[in-house]
């Protein structure tokens, strides 16, 4: 019997050999910010969960469950994100490349339209805002290739040609 694999376990590192927590210095930056937040957020839940505290019996005082889940969630986003921050791996990016790589800004032609995507680790992808994770199907295709290179992605709806443009 095979054991399933958590999502956070298949994070953790790549068949490249790339590691999950690769990020921009930017998304660092945000992460440390949403950190400051969160824990100045913390004692007012405490604070929440002791006053609700006094309303009594336990099991059925509503409040106090709301404040109670409220400081959990706190403490729980705390926790992850020094965790993401001690570990995080900074993408360093030494500008423009004659290959795409992690970190490059990548304009690309599909379809007779001209796509924008940079390339990323995969805690910040976002593809509706043209940040793509080079573990993803279209992100793992570009890497290694050059301006003038046409890339193939096959798809279960079948192949899509893309030409790169420009490398950023």
């Amino acid at each position: 019997m095979q054991v399933p694999i958590r999502r956070a376990q298949k994070l953790k590192q790549y068949d490249d050999g790339s590691d999950a927590n690769q990020i921009t210095a930017v998304g660092l930056q945000k992460m440390k910010k949403e950190l400051v937040q969160r824990e100045a957020e913390r004692p007012e839940a405490i604070e929440e969960v002791d006053r609700t505290r006094q309303f009594g019996d336990f099991s059925e005082n509503a409040e106090y469950q709301d404040a109670k889940f409220r400081l959990r969630r706190i403490n729980a986003r705390i926790d992850t994100l020094k965790e993401r921050i001690k570990r995080a791996v900074i993408i360093q990016h030494a500008g423009p490349s004659n290959n795409v790589e992690l970190g490059s800004i990548v304009t690309v032609r599909v379809n007779d339209k001209t796509k924008t995507y940079e390339i990323v680790g995969p805690r910040e992808s976002n593809p509706s805002r043209g940040r793509i994770s080079h573990v993803s199907p279209l992100g793992s295709t570009l890497l290694h290739h050059a301006p003038g290179d046409q890339v193939t992605l096959k798809t279960e709806n079948g192949e899509t040609m893309y030409q790169i443009l420009q490398i950023e």
